[in-house]
């Protein structure tokens, strides 16, 4: 295929790149799904409670936490509200920046987000985990520690 070619791709790279695509997104959508139907708890909320649950003192500045969930700071914004609404997370101002907020996890929002991980935790070993021979969990994170710039562990 002549675009392929006028953009340096071979058939077997684009192939690679769209099977990385499907596949997170088919894990994501069934996490999504298991999530839903045992706690009526979305993908992006669990993610949220996660994230504060492990941040010190449960607590992380907006921004921040946009970033570790990959929202932008209006979407963010969005499910922040629909999880003050439900209890789980409150807000609270900065003291050092008047205009920065934290998101912090109530203790609701632990109790739920305590109910729904093992549920997310089997869902990560059967849709993901279990696919995978011995030694090839430790190749595939070397390989995608190439492709994140995050510096996460």
């Amino acid at each position: 295929m002549t675009l392929l070619r006028d953009e340096g791709l071979t058939v077997e790279e684009l192939a690679v790149w769209r099977m990385l695509q499907r596949a997170q997104v088919r894990i994501t959508r069934q996490l999504e799904a298991e999530l839903l139907v045992a706690h009526d708890l979305p993908l992006a909320w669990y993610e949220v409670l996660m994230q504060l649950a492990e941040a010190p003192e449960r607590r992380l500045r907006m921004n921040d936490l946009a970033d570790r969930v990959l929202l932008s700071r209006s979407g963010l914004t969005r499910l922040i509200d629909r999880l003050q609404r439900d209890g789980l997370v409150s807000r609270e101002a900065c003291a050092d920046d008047a205009r920065g907020l934290f998101a912090v996890l109530t203790d609701r929002g632990s109790a739920r987000l305590a109910e729904a991980t093992p549920t997310y935790l089997r869902g990560i070993r059967t849709q993901f985990l279990d696919m995978l021979a011995t030694g090839e969990i430790a190749q595939i994170r070397g390989m995608l520690g190439k492709l994140d710039l995050s510096g996460a562990p």
